[in-house]
Protein backbone atom coordinates (compact mmCIF):
# COMPACT_ATOMS: atom_id res chain seq x y z
CA UNK A 1 0.00 0.00 0.00
CA UNK A 2 1.45 3.41 -0.93
CA UNK A 3 2.01 5.92 1.81
CA UNK A 4 -0.59 8.23 0.27
CA UNK A 5 -3.31 5.57 0.29
CA UNK A 6 -5.30 5.64 3.52
CA UNK A 7 -6.33 2.42 5.25
CA UNK A 8 -9.94 1.48 4.61
CA UNK A 9 -12.64 -0.66 6.13
CA UNK A 10 -13.68 -3.77 4.22
CA UNK A 11 -17.08 -4.76 5.64
CA UNK A 12 -18.12 -8.39 5.02
CA UNK A 13 -21.56 -9.88 5.65
CA UNK A 14 -23.98 -12.33 4.05
CA UNK A 15 -26.43 -9.55 3.16
CA UNK A 16 -25.17 -6.01 2.85
CA UNK A 17 -26.35 -2.46 2.42
CA UNK A 18 -27.97 -3.12 -0.98
CA UNK A 19 -30.03 -5.78 -2.70
CA UNK A 20 -29.47 -6.08 -6.45
CA UNK A 21 -32.62 -6.28 -8.56
CA UNK A 22 -32.94 -6.86 -12.29
CA UNK A 23 -34.88 -4.15 -14.16
CA UNK A 24 -35.41 -3.45 -17.89
CA UNK A 25 -32.69 -0.81 -17.57
CA UNK A 26 -30.24 -3.25 -15.95
CA UNK A 27 -29.29 -4.19 -12.40
CA UNK A 28 -30.53 -1.70 -9.83
CA UNK A 29 -29.14 -1.50 -6.26
CA UNK A 30 -32.00 -1.17 -3.75
CA UNK A 31 -31.11 -0.03 -0.19
CA UNK A 32 -31.51 -2.79 2.39
CA UNK A 33 -32.89 -2.40 5.92
CA UNK A 34 -31.20 -4.13 8.87
CA UNK A 35 -29.63 -3.33 12.21
CA UNK A 36 -26.14 -3.82 10.79
CA UNK A 37 -26.84 -1.52 7.85
CA UNK A 38 -28.21 1.19 10.17
CA UNK A 39 -25.10 0.89 12.35
CA UNK A 40 -22.23 0.89 9.87
CA UNK A 41 -23.49 2.23 6.54
CA UNK A 42 -23.31 5.89 7.67
CA UNK A 43 -19.69 5.26 8.70
CA UNK A 44 -18.82 3.88 5.25
CA UNK A 45 -20.57 6.83 3.62
CA UNK A 46 -18.39 9.16 5.66
CA UNK A 47 -15.05 7.33 5.54
CA UNK A 48 -15.28 5.30 2.36
CA UNK A 49 -14.39 1.64 1.98
CA UNK A 50 -15.91 -1.53 0.58
CA UNK A 51 -18.90 -3.69 1.53
CA UNK A 52 -18.54 -7.31 0.41
CA UNK A 53 -21.87 -9.18 0.43
CA UNK A 54 -24.30 -11.34 -1.51
CA UNK A 55 -26.68 -9.11 -3.45
CA UNK A 56 -29.76 -11.27 -2.86
CA UNK A 57 -30.11 -12.53 -6.46
CA UNK A 58 -29.34 -15.88 -8.10
CA UNK A 59 -26.20 -16.18 -10.20
CA UNK A 60 -26.63 -18.30 -13.36
CA UNK A 61 -23.47 -20.36 -12.75
CA UNK A 62 -20.74 -20.89 -10.16
CA UNK A 63 -18.08 -18.90 -11.99
CA UNK A 64 -20.32 -15.86 -12.49
CA UNK A 65 -18.65 -12.54 -11.81
CA UNK A 66 -20.22 -10.36 -9.14
CA UNK A 67 -20.90 -6.69 -9.76
CA UNK A 68 -18.75 -3.99 -8.25
CA UNK A 69 -20.76 -0.78 -7.82
CA UNK A 70 -20.02 2.69 -6.49
CA UNK A 71 -22.86 3.48 -4.06
CA UNK A 72 -25.07 5.35 -3.39
CA UNK A 73 -25.68 5.76 -7.12
CA UNK A 74 -26.50 9.48 -6.85
CA UNK A 75 -23.59 10.33 -4.54
CA UNK A 76 -20.97 7.58 -4.56
CA UNK A 77 -19.19 7.20 -1.22
CA UNK A 78 -18.02 3.57 -1.06
CA UNK A 79 -17.98 0.35 -3.11
CA UNK A 80 -20.46 -2.52 -2.97
CA UNK A 81 -18.76 -5.77 -4.06
CA UNK A 82 -21.25 -8.52 -4.85
CA UNK A 83 -20.48 -12.15 -4.03
CA UNK A 84 -22.59 -14.10 -6.56
CA UNK A 85 -24.39 -17.21 -5.29
CA UNK A 86 -26.12 -19.81 -7.44
CA UNK A 87 -29.55 -21.22 -6.63
CA UNK A 88 -27.87 -24.38 -5.36
CA UNK A 89 -25.54 -22.42 -3.10
CA UNK A 90 -28.40 -20.34 -1.73
CA UNK A 91 -30.33 -23.51 -0.96
CA UNK A 92 -27.48 -25.49 0.66
CA UNK A 93 -25.42 -22.72 2.26
CA UNK A 94 -28.11 -20.21 3.27
CA UNK A 95 -31.39 -22.11 3.67
CA UNK A 96 -29.42 -25.23 4.56
CA UNK A 97 -26.41 -25.04 6.85
CA UNK A 98 -26.72 -21.50 8.20
CA UNK A 99 -30.46 -21.57 8.88
CA UNK A 100 -31.09 -25.29 9.45
CA UNK A 101 -27.97 -26.06 11.50
CA UNK A 102 -26.23 -23.01 12.97
CA UNK A 103 -29.30 -20.83 13.61
CA UNK A 104 -31.31 -23.38 15.65
CA UNK A 105 -28.14 -24.66 17.35
CA UNK A 106 -27.12 -21.21 18.57
CA UNK A 107 -30.65 -20.51 19.79
CA UNK A 108 -30.78 -23.81 21.74
CA UNK A 109 -33.37 -25.47 19.48
CA UNK A 110 -31.48 -28.72 19.11
CA UNK A 111 -34.58 -30.59 17.97
CA UNK A 112 -34.75 -28.32 14.91
CA UNK A 113 -31.10 -28.85 13.90
CA UNK A 114 -30.42 -30.61 10.62
CA UNK A 115 -26.78 -31.64 10.07
CA UNK A 116 -26.00 -32.50 6.46
CA UNK A 117 -22.52 -33.09 5.00
CA UNK A 118 -23.48 -31.69 1.59
CA UNK A 119 -24.78 -28.49 3.17
CA UNK A 120 -21.61 -28.19 5.23
CA UNK A 121 -19.34 -28.56 2.20
CA UNK A 122 -21.32 -25.87 0.37
CA UNK A 123 -21.06 -23.60 3.43
CA UNK A 124 -17.27 -24.09 3.38
CA UNK A 125 -17.09 -23.41 -0.36
CA UNK A 126 -19.20 -20.24 -0.12
CA UNK A 127 -17.06 -18.97 2.77
CA UNK A 128 -14.00 -19.46 0.57
CA UNK A 129 -15.78 -17.49 -2.17
CA UNK A 130 -16.44 -14.59 0.25
CA UNK A 131 -12.80 -14.66 1.38
CA UNK A 132 -11.66 -14.50 -2.25
CA UNK A 133 -13.81 -11.40 -2.81
CA UNK A 134 -12.28 -9.77 0.28
CA UNK A 135 -8.75 -10.50 -0.95
CA UNK A 136 -9.57 -8.73 -4.23
CA UNK A 137 -10.31 -5.57 -2.23
CA UNK A 138 -8.00 -5.65 0.79
CA UNK A 139 -4.52 -4.22 1.11
CA UNK A 140 -2.06 -4.49 3.99
CA UNK A 141 -3.07 -1.86 6.55
CA UNK A 142 -6.79 -2.17 5.84
CA UNK A 143 -9.15 -3.48 8.51
CA UNK A 144 -11.43 -6.39 7.61
CA UNK A 145 -14.69 -6.53 9.55
CA UNK A 146 -16.51 -9.86 9.09
CA UNK A 147 -20.02 -10.36 10.45
CA UNK A 148 -22.01 -13.26 11.80
CA UNK A 149 -22.49 -16.98 11.72
CA UNK A 150 -22.89 -17.18 7.94
CA UNK A 151 -19.17 -16.49 7.49
CA UNK A 152 -17.42 -18.21 10.39
CA UNK A 153 -14.73 -19.74 8.16
CA UNK A 154 -13.73 -16.51 6.41
CA UNK A 155 -11.17 -15.33 9.03
CA UNK A 156 -9.07 -18.49 8.77
CA UNK A 157 -9.11 -18.29 4.95
CA UNK A 158 -7.90 -14.70 5.11
CA UNK A 159 -5.26 -15.53 7.74
CA UNK A 160 -3.88 -18.31 5.54
CA UNK A 161 -3.69 -16.13 2.42
CA UNK A 162 -2.79 -12.73 3.93
CA UNK A 163 -1.48 -13.13 7.51
CA UNK A 164 -0.80 -9.38 7.83
CA UNK A 165 -4.42 -8.31 7.41
CA UNK A 166 -6.03 -7.00 10.60
CA UNK A 167 -9.38 -8.65 11.18
CA UNK A 168 -12.39 -8.07 13.42
CA UNK A 169 -15.28 -10.54 13.61
CA UNK A 170 -18.63 -9.81 15.26
CA UNK A 171 -21.00 -12.69 16.05
CA UNK A 172 -24.51 -11.20 16.25
CA UNK A 173 -26.52 -14.14 17.65
CA UNK A 174 -26.12 -16.19 20.85
CA UNK A 175 -23.06 -18.42 21.07
CA UNK A 176 -24.10 -21.77 22.58
CA UNK A 177 -22.68 -23.75 25.49
CA UNK A 178 -19.83 -26.03 24.42
CA UNK A 179 -21.86 -29.19 25.16
CA UNK A 180 -24.50 -28.04 22.68
CA UNK A 181 -21.94 -26.88 20.11
CA UNK A 182 -20.25 -30.27 20.32
CA UNK A 183 -23.31 -31.88 18.70
CA UNK A 184 -22.30 -30.18 15.43
CA UNK A 185 -19.90 -32.55 13.62
CA UNK A 186 -17.96 -29.59 12.22
CA UNK A 187 -17.77 -27.55 15.43
CA UNK A 188 -13.92 -27.64 15.55
CA UNK A 189 -13.84 -26.24 12.01
CA UNK A 190 -16.16 -23.38 13.01
CA UNK A 191 -13.94 -22.56 16.01
CA UNK A 192 -10.73 -22.70 13.97
CA UNK A 193 -12.33 -20.47 11.37
CA UNK A 194 -13.24 -17.84 13.95
CA UNK A 195 -9.77 -17.97 15.52
CA UNK A 196 -8.32 -16.63 12.29
CA UNK A 197 -9.45 -13.17 13.41
CA UNK A 198 -7.56 -10.75 15.67
CA UNK A 199 -10.55 -9.58 17.70
CA UNK A 200 -13.80 -11.48 18.18
CA UNK A 201 -16.87 -9.62 19.43
CA UNK A 202 -20.14 -10.79 20.99
CA UNK A 203 -23.10 -8.95 22.52
CA UNK A 204 -22.80 -10.46 26.02
CA UNK A 205 -20.12 -11.74 28.37
CA UNK A 206 -22.08 -15.01 28.64
CA UNK A 207 -21.49 -15.60 24.91
CA UNK A 208 -17.80 -14.74 25.37
CA UNK A 209 -17.57 -17.30 28.18
CA UNK A 210 -19.26 -19.96 26.04
CA UNK A 211 -16.82 -19.34 23.20
CA UNK A 212 -13.77 -19.45 25.47
CA UNK A 213 -14.95 -22.71 27.02
CA UNK A 214 -15.56 -24.18 23.57
CA UNK A 215 -12.08 -23.18 22.36
CA UNK A 216 -10.51 -24.75 25.44
CA UNK A 217 -12.56 -27.96 25.52
CA UNK A 218 -13.18 -28.71 21.84
CA UNK A 219 -9.86 -27.49 20.43
CA UNK A 220 -7.58 -27.73 23.44
CA UNK A 221 -6.61 -24.08 22.98
CA UNK A 222 -4.82 -22.23 25.76
CA UNK A 223 -7.24 -19.66 27.19
CA UNK A 224 -6.89 -16.80 29.65
CA UNK A 225 -10.40 -16.64 31.08
CA UNK A 226 -9.67 -13.51 33.13
CA UNK A 227 -8.37 -11.44 30.21
CA UNK A 228 -10.64 -13.08 27.57
CA UNK A 229 -7.73 -14.12 25.36
CA UNK A 230 -7.26 -17.28 23.29
CA UNK A 231 -3.70 -18.28 22.41
CA UNK A 232 -3.78 -19.98 19.03
CA UNK A 233 -1.17 -20.61 16.33
CA UNK A 234 1.38 -18.20 17.80
CA UNK A 235 -1.20 -15.43 18.10
CA UNK A 236 -3.41 -13.84 20.74
CA UNK A 237 -7.09 -13.50 19.86
CA UNK A 238 -8.91 -10.95 22.00
CA UNK A 239 -12.56 -11.76 22.73
CA UNK A 240 -14.93 -9.08 24.02
CA UNK A 241 -18.55 -8.26 24.82
CA UNK A 242 -19.95 -5.15 23.12
CA UNK A 243 -23.76 -5.05 22.96
CA UNK A 244 -24.81 -3.33 19.75
CA UNK A 245 -26.50 0.05 20.01
CA UNK A 246 -28.91 1.97 17.79
CA UNK A 247 -28.85 5.51 16.41
CA UNK A 248 -30.71 6.94 19.40
CA UNK A 249 -30.85 10.52 18.11
CA UNK A 250 -32.17 9.45 14.70
CA UNK A 251 -35.12 7.66 16.32
CA UNK A 252 -35.77 10.64 18.60
CA UNK A 253 -35.74 13.01 15.62
CA UNK A 254 -38.14 10.78 13.70
CA UNK A 255 -40.45 10.53 16.70
CA UNK A 256 -40.91 14.31 17.01
CA UNK A 257 -41.63 14.83 13.31
CA UNK A 258 -45.19 16.17 12.94
CA UNK A 259 -45.95 13.65 10.17
CA UNK A 260 -44.85 10.75 12.38
CA UNK A 261 -46.92 11.94 15.32
CA UNK A 262 -49.94 12.47 13.07
CA UNK A 263 -49.58 8.93 11.72
CA UNK A 264 -49.37 7.56 15.29
CA UNK A 265 -52.59 9.34 16.21
CA UNK A 266 -54.24 8.02 13.06
CA UNK A 267 -53.26 4.45 13.99
CA UNK A 268 -54.77 4.81 17.45
CA UNK A 269 -58.00 6.18 16.02
CA UNK A 270 -58.22 3.39 13.45
CA UNK A 271 -57.80 0.64 16.06
CA UNK A 272 -60.01 2.49 18.53
CA UNK A 273 -59.02 1.07 21.92
CA UNK A 274 -57.93 2.53 25.26
CA UNK A 275 -54.65 0.61 25.48
CA UNK A 276 -52.59 -0.60 22.55
CA UNK A 277 -49.89 -3.29 22.70
CA UNK A 278 -47.34 -3.86 19.91
CA UNK A 279 -44.97 -6.61 18.80
CA UNK A 280 -42.58 -6.35 15.84
CA UNK A 281 -40.20 -9.10 14.73
CA UNK A 282 -39.24 -11.40 11.90
CA UNK A 283 -41.57 -14.37 11.55
CA UNK A 284 -39.18 -16.82 13.20
CA UNK A 285 -39.75 -19.64 15.70
CA UNK A 286 -37.17 -18.14 18.08
CA UNK A 287 -39.26 -14.98 18.52
CA UNK A 288 -42.01 -16.52 20.66
CA UNK A 289 -44.89 -15.22 18.56
CA UNK A 290 -47.18 -18.21 19.16
CA UNK A 291 -46.47 -18.19 22.90
CA UNK A 292 -47.26 -14.47 23.06
CA UNK A 293 -50.56 -14.97 21.25
CA UNK A 294 -51.48 -17.76 23.68
CA UNK A 295 -50.71 -15.43 26.60
CA UNK A 296 -52.81 -12.66 25.00
CA UNK A 297 -55.67 -15.13 24.63
CA UNK A 298 -55.25 -16.15 28.27
CA UNK A 299 -55.35 -12.48 29.33
CA UNK A 300 -58.68 -12.00 27.58
CA UNK A 301 -60.01 -15.18 29.20
CA UNK A 302 -58.89 -14.37 32.75
CA UNK A 303 -59.40 -10.58 32.69
CA UNK A 304 -62.62 -10.03 30.72
CA UNK A 305 -62.64 -6.35 31.75
CA UNK A 306 -59.99 -5.75 29.04
CA UNK A 307 -62.20 -7.06 26.22
CA UNK A 308 -63.15 -4.23 23.89
CA UNK A 309 -60.56 -1.95 25.57
CA UNK A 310 -57.20 -3.43 24.48
CA UNK A 311 -55.72 -4.66 21.22
CA UNK A 312 -52.44 -6.24 20.15
CA UNK A 313 -50.82 -5.18 16.88
CA UNK A 314 -48.58 -8.03 15.70
CA UNK A 315 -46.23 -7.12 12.86
CA UNK A 316 -44.47 -10.21 11.50
CA UNK A 317 -41.76 -9.40 8.97
CA UNK A 318 -41.53 -12.09 6.23
CA UNK A 319 -38.45 -14.26 6.74
CA UNK A 320 -36.92 -17.33 5.03
CA UNK A 321 -40.15 -18.13 3.24
CA UNK A 322 -38.42 -20.88 1.23
CA UNK A 323 -37.84 -22.91 4.42
CA UNK A 324 -40.74 -25.30 5.21
CA UNK A 325 -40.52 -24.70 8.99
CA UNK A 326 -41.11 -20.98 8.46
CA UNK A 327 -44.07 -21.58 6.16
CA UNK A 328 -45.61 -23.85 8.81
CA UNK A 329 -45.02 -21.22 11.48
CA UNK A 330 -46.85 -18.62 9.37
CA UNK A 331 -49.84 -20.96 9.08
CA UNK A 332 -49.85 -21.62 12.84
CA UNK A 333 -49.62 -17.91 13.71
CA UNK A 334 -52.42 -16.99 11.33
CA UNK A 335 -54.59 -19.80 12.73
CA UNK A 336 -54.00 -18.52 16.29
CA UNK A 337 -54.88 -14.96 15.27
CA UNK A 338 -58.06 -16.19 13.59
CA UNK A 339 -59.08 -18.21 16.64
CA UNK A 340 -58.52 -15.32 19.09
CA UNK A 341 -60.38 -12.84 16.90
CA UNK A 342 -63.16 -15.37 16.40
CA UNK A 343 -63.57 -15.76 20.15
CA UNK A 344 -63.33 -12.14 21.31
CA UNK A 345 -64.21 -9.81 18.42
CA UNK A 346 -67.33 -7.72 18.94
CA UNK A 347 -68.68 -5.43 16.26
CA UNK A 348 -65.80 -3.31 15.00
CA UNK A 349 -63.54 -4.46 17.86
CA UNK A 350 -60.73 -6.91 17.12
CA UNK A 351 -58.29 -7.99 19.87
CA UNK A 352 -55.45 -8.83 17.42
CA UNK A 353 -54.42 -6.87 14.34
CA UNK A 354 -51.95 -9.00 12.37
CA UNK A 355 -49.70 -7.74 9.55
CA UNK A 356 -47.24 -9.87 7.56
CA UNK A 357 -44.95 -7.20 6.15
CA UNK A 358 -41.87 -5.09 6.75
CA UNK A 359 -42.12 -1.38 7.55
CA UNK A 360 -39.87 1.58 6.73
CA UNK A 361 -38.45 3.44 9.70
CA UNK A 362 -40.93 6.36 9.67
CA UNK A 363 -43.93 4.01 9.75
CA UNK A 364 -42.28 1.82 12.38
CA UNK A 365 -41.65 4.79 14.66
CA UNK A 366 -45.30 5.82 14.26
CA UNK A 367 -46.30 2.38 15.56
CA UNK A 368 -43.82 2.76 18.46
CA UNK A 369 -45.43 6.09 19.34
CA UNK A 370 -48.94 4.66 19.11
CA UNK A 371 -48.22 1.70 21.43
CA UNK A 372 -48.70 1.96 25.18
CA UNK A 373 -46.95 -1.38 25.70
CA UNK A 374 -44.15 -2.93 23.64
CA UNK A 375 -43.98 -6.73 23.90
CA UNK A 376 -40.57 -8.19 23.03
CA UNK A 377 -40.81 -11.79 24.19
CA UNK A 378 -38.45 -14.06 22.19
CA UNK A 379 -37.73 -17.58 23.38
CA UNK A 380 -34.07 -16.67 22.86
CA UNK A 381 -32.45 -13.69 21.16
CA UNK A 382 -28.86 -12.58 20.77
CA UNK A 383 -29.71 -9.00 21.76
CA UNK A 384 -32.84 -7.37 20.23
CA UNK A 385 -32.70 -3.90 18.75
CA UNK A 386 -36.49 -3.43 18.48
CA UNK A 387 -36.64 -3.04 22.27
CA UNK A 388 -34.07 -0.24 22.08
CA UNK A 389 -35.85 1.42 19.16
CA UNK A 390 -39.11 1.55 21.11
CA UNK A 391 -37.36 3.12 24.10
CA UNK A 392 -35.65 5.74 21.91
CA UNK A 393 -38.92 6.63 20.17
CA UNK A 394 -40.92 7.35 23.34
CA UNK A 395 -40.45 11.12 23.34
CA UNK A 396 -43.42 11.70 25.72
CA UNK A 397 -41.67 9.70 28.50
CA UNK A 398 -44.44 7.10 28.75
CA UNK A 399 -44.68 3.52 27.57
CA UNK A 400 -43.96 0.09 29.02
CA UNK A 401 -41.38 -2.37 27.66
CA UNK A 402 -42.19 -6.02 28.38
CA UNK A 403 -39.02 -7.97 27.67
CA UNK A 404 -38.13 -11.65 27.68
CA UNK A 405 -35.45 -12.57 30.19
CA UNK A 406 -33.98 -14.72 27.38
CA UNK A 407 -33.31 -11.72 25.13
CA UNK A 408 -29.73 -10.51 25.39
CA UNK A 409 -30.97 -6.95 25.82
CA UNK A 410 -32.55 -7.89 29.16
CA UNK A 411 -29.11 -7.69 30.78
CA UNK A 412 -28.79 -4.06 29.72
CA UNK A 413 -32.32 -2.69 29.87
CA UNK A 414 -33.01 -2.24 33.56
CA UNK A 415 -36.48 -0.73 33.78
CA UNK A 416 -38.11 -3.22 31.44
CA UNK A 417 -40.76 -5.57 32.84
CA UNK A 418 -39.16 -9.01 32.50
CA UNK A 419 -41.15 -12.08 31.52
CA UNK A 420 -40.58 -15.80 30.96
CA UNK A 421 -42.06 -16.51 27.50
CA UNK A 422 -42.39 -20.21 28.30
CA UNK A 423 -44.80 -19.40 31.17
CA UNK A 424 -48.09 -18.60 29.42
CA UNK A 425 -50.05 -17.88 32.61
CA UNK A 426 -47.24 -15.77 34.05
CA UNK A 427 -46.91 -13.82 30.81
CA UNK A 428 -50.67 -13.10 30.79
CA UNK A 429 -50.43 -11.75 34.33
CA UNK A 430 -47.52 -9.48 33.39
CA UNK A 431 -49.39 -8.23 30.32
CA UNK A 432 -52.22 -7.30 32.70
CA UNK A 433 -49.80 -5.41 34.95
CA UNK A 434 -48.15 -3.62 32.02
CA UNK A 435 -51.46 -2.52 30.50
CA UNK A 436 -52.60 -1.10 33.84
CA UNK A 437 -49.32 0.56 34.86
CA UNK A 438 -49.68 4.17 36.04
CA UNK A 439 -47.95 7.12 34.43
CA UNK A 440 -45.52 7.77 37.30
CA UNK A 441 -44.21 4.21 37.22
CA UNK A 442 -43.94 4.33 33.42
CA UNK A 443 -41.88 7.54 33.55
CA UNK A 444 -39.57 6.16 36.23
CA UNK A 445 -38.83 3.01 34.24
CA UNK A 446 -38.50 4.80 30.92
CA UNK A 447 -35.93 7.27 32.28
CA UNK A 448 -33.70 4.35 33.25
CA UNK A 449 -34.18 2.71 29.87
CA UNK A 450 -33.56 5.84 27.82
CA UNK A 451 -30.40 6.72 29.72
CA UNK A 452 -28.93 3.31 28.95
CA UNK A 453 -29.94 3.30 25.27
CA UNK A 454 -28.74 6.88 24.81
CA UNK A 455 -25.32 6.30 26.41
CA UNK A 456 -24.67 2.96 24.72
CA UNK A 457 -25.80 3.93 21.25
CA UNK A 458 -24.41 2.88 17.88
CA UNK A 459 -21.64 5.49 18.10
CA UNK A 460 -20.50 4.00 21.43
CA UNK A 461 -20.57 0.54 19.83
CA UNK A 462 -18.50 1.65 16.83
CA UNK A 463 -16.05 3.41 19.13
CA UNK A 464 -15.55 0.17 21.11
CA UNK A 465 -14.60 -1.51 17.86
CA UNK A 466 -12.19 1.26 16.85
CA UNK A 467 -10.48 1.42 20.23
CA UNK A 468 -10.04 -2.33 20.38
CA UNK A 469 -8.66 -2.58 16.86
CA UNK A 470 -6.34 0.39 17.45
CA UNK A 471 -4.94 -1.29 20.57
CA UNK A 472 -4.54 -4.56 18.68
CA UNK A 473 -2.87 -2.85 15.73
CA UNK A 474 -0.14 -1.51 17.98
CA UNK A 475 0.39 -4.84 19.73
CA UNK A 476 2.99 -7.37 18.73
CA UNK A 477 1.71 -10.93 19.11
CA UNK A 478 3.43 -12.67 22.01
CA UNK A 479 2.38 -16.14 23.06
CA UNK A 480 5.08 -16.58 25.64
CA UNK A 481 3.07 -14.88 28.40
CA UNK A 482 1.18 -16.85 30.99
CA UNK A 483 -2.44 -17.76 30.41
CA UNK A 484 -5.17 -19.30 32.50
CA UNK A 485 -6.59 -22.64 31.53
Amino acid sequence: MSKKQAAKIVMVSNRGSYNLQATPEGIKPVPAISGLVSAVEPFLREKGGVWVAWGGREAPQENSQGLRLAVPIDNAAYTFHEVPLTAGEINLYYHGFTNSALWPLCHYFLERCHYDAREWSTYARVNAKFAGAVLEEAAVGDIIWVNDYHLALVPAHLRHCQPQLKQFFFWHIPFPHHDLLATLPWAPHILRGLLGTDVLGFHLQAYVDNFLQAAARLLGARVDFEENIVYWEQRRIHVGAWPMGIDYRAFQRQAVEPSTRARAQELREQIGVERLALSVERLDYTKGILERLLAWERLLEEAPEWRGRVALVQIAVPSRTAVPAYRRLKEEVEAAVGRINGRFSDGSYRPVHYFWLGLPRQELVAYYLAADVMMVTPLRDGLNLVAKEYVASRCDNTGVLVLSRFAGASQELKGAVLVNPYDIDGMAMIFNTALGMGRAEQEKRLRLLQERVRRHDVHWWMNCFHQTMAAKKGEADDVSGSAGS
